[in-house]
């Protein structure tokens, strides 16, 4: 029965992270919102409401390793598998301020986390913890992030979607499918980390290890889904974007939250995996600008190297 309750809250969470993409972007174009500004925010946003969900759930329970490995585990997923199955459909091209500022971004909130949870190496403390007042400071990061997101959207005021030869539909219904999807994706969320935990503990495995592999997995199936389909459907723009956004929003939004709500101990061992996540994102840059596009080689080397890292968490456990 846990095993079928695992299963239903992880369709709970990506159907909901669906209608609440669908929902929301629907009510962005109604208002004619730049594309950019809801490619980066809404959609962003939206794939990765199950990881916030869960990763506030298992902080409120208590249960810090599912809050942190799922944030981090989840950004690696998308780093090497999403990026890697969707660059190997369809050759990924980079914008140039994708390798200038948004991934360099990514990688400034990677090592501010990694400083934030040294507190034993830093400061000679007896544990490493993410407290309220580090959470206010990722969500200071944030705050900057969504002011550069404006500033952008607002000189792209030119580029707005023209949708007046489409019909549109009641904004009642859209507002109803938004909330729909919230509703699935918060008890998805529940269900997910309530099993996951059980199950985890039933097998002697450590809360951070589920946090790492099986939730970090469930909760990015919206970022692989919606990569993947654009990397079909040759925009490659839309599929890089929504895996840095999506990276980016983890680490400063939901672990910002999370702390915010409930301080986090953290285990050392997680400290290897961000030490990992912010190579990854190093090679990510690395990659987007040999010739701004992500080709099979790169997608080969970075799928690799998320199969050797599942190797070694499971055998670290």
């Amino acid at each position: 029965m846990v095993y079928i309750l695992l299963i239903l809250g992880f369709v709970f969470l990506i159907k909901g992270a669906d209608l609440f993409v669908d929902g929301s972007s629907s009510i962005a174009k109604a208002f004619r919102v730049s594309p950019l500004l809801i490619g980066l925010t809404i959609v962003a946003f939206g794939t990765s409401s199950p990881e916030a969900t869960v990763s506030i759930i298992a902080a409120l329970e208590e249960n810090a390793g599912i809050a942190l490995g799922n944030v981090v585990g989840s950004n690696i997923f998308n780093i090497t598998l999403v990026v890697g199955i969707s660059a190997f459909i369809y050759p990924l091209k980079v914008e140039s301020e994708t390798i200038r500022k948004e991934i360099p971004f990514t990688l400034l909130a990677s090592i501010a986390l990694l400083i934030l949870v040294s507190d034993i190496a830093l400061q000679k403390a007896t544990e490493n913890l993410i407290t309220r007042g580090d959470g206010f400071i990722i969500l200071l990061f944030f705050a900057i992030f969504l002011y550069y997101v404006f500033e952008v959207a607002r000189k792209s005021r030119d580029k707005l979607i023209d949708e007046t030869n489409d019909t549109p539909s009641p904004l009642a219904k859209k507002v109803i499918l938004t909330i729909a999807g919230l509703v699935g994706i918060i008890l998805g969320g529940e269900l997910v980390v309530r099993n996951a935990t059980e199950i985890a503990l039933s097998f002697g495995m450590s809360e951070t290890l589920v946090g790492l592999t099986i939730i970090a997995i469930g909760t990015s199936l919206p970022e692989l889904l919606t990569s993947i389909t654009a990397a079909i459907k040759k925009q490659s723009e839309i599929a890089l974007g929504n895996i840095v956004g999506s990276n980016i929003f983890n680490i400063l939004f939901v672990l910002g939250t999370t702390a915010v709500i409930h301080p986090l101990t953290v285990s050392s061992k997680i400290i290897i995996d961000i030490l990992i996540m912010i190579f990854l994102t190093v090679a990510l840059l690395i990659f987007s600008r040999t010739n701004f596009k992500i080709g099979k080689f790169e997608a080969s080397f970075l799928i690799i190297c998320y199969i050797v890292y599942m190797v070694f968490i499971i055998l670290r456990n």
